[in-house]
């Protein structure tokens, strides 16, 4: 494969980045290790696996140059990439709950949290292996099965190749077909557990921000739901509008973490400031 001079300048600003990333998540384990009378043990935990996960990250990349973008070498990159950045939010969070932040899902019910935690987390779960499922589509062939189903509305999207349910006897189709599948499943287990949540909330304390969080994520989701398909409708045989892709990619990263956020404000409310100083 034979990479344009701009696409090389962009792997090298890429490596620099990571360079200039490496300082803060440094500066922030020795700050950790310094302050952990003050912020725990849980919060140091946390800087040291943002640190661990920068190094993974690092040799998933070359990795991947290695192999020349294979797909599961970009799927791995990409999710690896999508948790450090969670655990980068986390670990601000634990350390605001220790200064007194008064947010007030942490006061959410007990039963509240039996109720809705693990839901919370298979939400975010299925975001993240659809987001890397995503990075499979874009990924695999060079990134060919970009066309499989072809291009325009209604050819290519809401139908593939023309059908509602084409065949899967191409590799390219089947692959699409999954990522479709995948995002219409994980829309079906939020606009459920949003409507429940919607008719439930008023029946527990401080479980508003918890329904934010869950609207949020369907939101991003519905709208990322358009940009793919705008993807493909905007497309010609031959040219896609690669801007779109990467646009497509910033929402799955950024449903992701916003799904993220709820299984966090669960487990902040179990969170006791005695424990952090153990």
């Amino acid at each position: 494969h034979r990479y344009t001079v701009f696409e090389i300048f962009l792997e090298w600003f890429h490596r620099f980045l990571v360079g200039v990333i490496a300082v803060p998540v440094l500066l922030n384990l020795y700050v950790s290790k310094k302050g952990i009378d003050k912020y725990g043990k849980n919060n140091f935990y946390s800087s040291v696996f943002i640190s661990v996960m920068l190094l993974i990250q690092a040799i998933a990349g070359a990795v991947t140059v290695f192999y020349d973008n294979a797909d599961w070498s970009v799927a791995l990159h990409l999710s690896l990439a999508s948790i450090f950045t969670a655990a980068i939010l986390w670990q601000y969070k634990l350390t605001r709950v220790v200064e007194g932040a008064n947010w007030s899902f942490i006061q959410a019910s007990t039963k509240f949290v039996d109720n809705y935690k693990k839901k919370f987390d298979l939400i975010a779960i299925s975001v993240l292996i659809l987001l890397v499922l995503g990075a499979w589509v874009s990924s695999t062939a060079g990134g060919q099965y970009n066309q499989s189903c072809s291009v325009g509305f209604p050819d290519a999207w809401p139908q593939c190749n023309g059908e509602v349910l084409p065949s899967l006897d191409n590799s390219g189709i089947l692959v699409q077909m999954i990522h479709r599948i995948g995002a219409l499943l994980v829309g079906i287990i939020l606009l459920m557990s949003l409507l429940k949540l919607n008719q439930q909330k008023d029946d527990y304390d401080n479980s508003e921000p918890y329904y934010k969080a869950m609207l949020f994520t369907t939101i991003f989701w519905f709208s990322n739901l358009l940009i793919g398909a705008s993807y493909l409708i905007k497309a010609e045989i031959g040219e896609f509008p690669e801007w779109i892709s990467l646009l497509h990619l910033l929402g799955g990263v950024t449903t992701f973490l916003v799904a993220a956020s709820g299984p966090m404000m669960f487990r902040l409310t179990q969170y006791k400031e005695a424990e952090c100083d153990e």
